[in-house]
């Protein structure tokens, strides 16, 4: 069954816990927000929570912004030593003569890895993607097949990927969400590579080619990440930015000139900033709660948070954040301290809810012969009681 504890308890908990809000005004209003943009979407990278959506699970054309995903495969192939920056990948005749954005490589030449990385990064170059998936896949083929799986491990549902350039296909295709999950996950997984997509300009053959990200140096914090445009898909942009300390990832796309999409993302970041503020309530290791144990040793487990416990809401709004601790219990024993074994709701005004993970606290072994028998008696009674008719239908017994 599940159990939850009451959002008041809750933040009664954490505040006697020395880990109060503070003050806040009596109720807190967010400006509402509009976008010319088709689908977008707005997170917050410290809490995770979603502050603005639209159309955000809808398939679209990506365009380049599929790019984000051809570089998370390339850095997870740097950060596991199948390749290094130094290694030196040859350029095929079907890289060479790829159309669109170039870096404008020559065939038969061998280019630094980390050369093609910024070939795909900040000149957006189709002839370094290809080059870079033929590498680590054996064709731009079986490299798309590598990105989708890829894609539903990282817990995006809504892509598809028929190419590592964003060349438009029918079958190629992502959500605003998932552009917003691999941008969140490049800067949790490799922030060691974050920076090439803050850099300005990259020189390749002489031929000088300026980032095309609009915001960097226009909207303060920007460093990231990725932008997009074909007919279908229209002008698209994967941003993010940090200021005094936070970070905001956004996604727009749809839009119908470059000066829109600057525009768009930029209100899109000023309004996040203005009309949200993220605190941190709790330590790794808080215990929130605890969780009833099934034939263990002891009657119960702590739940503790892995993670620092960091919330976002409206600003001036701490005091209306509700949480609720959710499990599936009692839980059966033994239980090891790190266990995930249920989650912290948490819901705030204009936020859309998040589960932050709550694990076992301490080992608990499995009970002996009395806890057992124990156990097995009050099962029996409890059916022994329904069968009698003297014990509702919806209560539950203790078995889990």
């Amino acid at each position: 069954m599940t159990q939850a504890l009451s959002p008041l308890r809750l933040l009664s908990a954490l505040m006697a816990a020395a880990l109060a809000f503070g003050p806040a005004a009596a109720r807190a209003e967010v400006t509402p927000f509009e976008t010319s943009a088709t689908a977008a979407i707005l997170i917050d990278h410290g809490s995770g929570a979603v502050l603005f959506s639209k159309d955000a699970d809808v398939s679209i054309p990506p365009a380049s912004m599929s790019k984000l995903m051809t570089a998370y495969l390339v850095f997870d192939s740097l950060k596991s030593g199948r390749l290094s920056m130094d290694d030196r990948l040859r350029v095929s005749e079907k890289a060479w003569r790829m159309g669109g954005s170039k870096m404008f490589v020559k065939v038969n030449d061998a280019i630094p890895v980390g050369d093609l990385l910024r070939g795909v990064i900040i000149q957006s170059g189709n002839d370094a993607c290809i080059v870079l998936a033929e590498a680590i896949a054996g064709s731009e083929e079986a490299f798309a097949l590598r990105m989708t799986a890829k894609a539903r491990e990282l817990g995006m549902t809504q892509s598809t990927f028929m190419n590592a350039t964003g060349w438009p296909h029918p079958e190629h295709r992502m959500s605003a969400r998932d552009l917003g999950i691999v941008a969140e996950r490049i800067l949790t997984d490799f922030p060691e590579y974050y920076h090439i997509y803050s850099e300005r300009e990259f020189t390749w053959e002489g031929i000088r080619q300026a980032n095309r990200n609009p915001l960097l140096g226009a909207t303060p914090g920007a460093d990231g990440l990725k932008t997009g445009h074909t007919e279908e898909a229209g002008y698209g942009l994967v941003g993010s930015a940090e200021r005094d300390g936070r970070r905001l990832t956004l996604v727009v796309s749809g839009l119908v000139s470059e000066r829109q999409r600057a525009q768009e993302a930029e209100r899109l970041l000023n309004w996040g900033f203005r009309e949200f503020e993220t605190f941190t309530v709790g330590h790794p290791g808080l215990k929130v709660g605890e969780a009833e144990v099934w034939i263990g040793e002891q009657p119960k487990v702590s739940l503790v948070v892995e993670n620092p416990l960091t919330i976002s809401a409206p600003t001036g709004a701490r005091e209306q954040v509700q949480a609720q601790i959710v499990y599936n219990g009692p839980a059966p024993a033994p239980i090891l301290r790190g266990q995930r074994l249920g989650s912290l709701r948490v819901s705030a005004p204009g936020v859309d809810p998040i589960d932050i993970p709550l694990v076992a606290g301490e080992d608990v072994a499995k009970g002996g012969f009395g806890v057992k028998f124990k156990a097995g008696a009050s099962t029996m009674a409890v059916k022994a009681l329904q069968a009698a008719g003297l014990l509702r239908d919806e209560t539950q017994s203790a078995t889990p």
